[in-house]
């Protein structure tokens, strides 16, 4: 789907644009079984975080919602949207303000795992029972190969 995006950060303590990033998140969830947070906890990470947006039409379509140490809480794209390329625009944006990246990963989430290996993340460790569910995670960071700016320039096809 090819339109036009607009970008935006909601700094730590904003709350623009949560209810769209929740609605987004849970249609994910009902959908896909996947980022299963509860509400406060969500609500909570978002307001603490920098949250990098895409809009179409005034709507979210994707967001990354990062702490100030570059791990990155959640990250979501309209199933509509998965093919423009936000994702990898949105992990770039969070490689240009931070100087490591990292996020855990639900090892049965097949599609988070095979995004953030395609971008260059690499599986640090296993953690089982992460999750409030008992579910098992990975812990991923960015690879450093050639360092996180070359990364960033290739996220970006530069």
């Amino acid at each position: 789907m090819s339109v036009n995006l607009d970008t935006c950060v909601v700094s730590p303590g904003d709350d623009d644009h949560l209810e769209d990033a929740w609605g987004l998140k849970e249609r994910i969830r009902r959908e896909e079984g996947v980022l299963k947070q509860r509400r406060g906890f969500f609500t909570d990470a978002y307001r603490r975080s920098t949250v990098y947006c895409y809009l179409a039409d005034d709507a979210i379509v994707g967001f990354a919602t990062v702490r100030r140490d570059g791990y990155v809480l959640f990250l979501a794209v309209d199933p509509d949207y998965r093919d423009d390329g936000i994702g990898k625009r949105l992990i770039a944006r969070v490689v240009e303000d931070n100087q490591s990246v990292s996020c855990h990963a639900r090892t049965t989430n097949e599609g988070a795992l095979e995004f953030y290996e395609s971008v260059g993340f690499e599986i640090e460790r296993r953690i089982d029972n992460y999750y409030e569910d008992g579910g098992d995670a990975y812990y991923l960071t960015l690879g450093e190969g050639g360092g996180i700016r070359d990364r960033l320039s290739d996220l970006l096809g530069r």
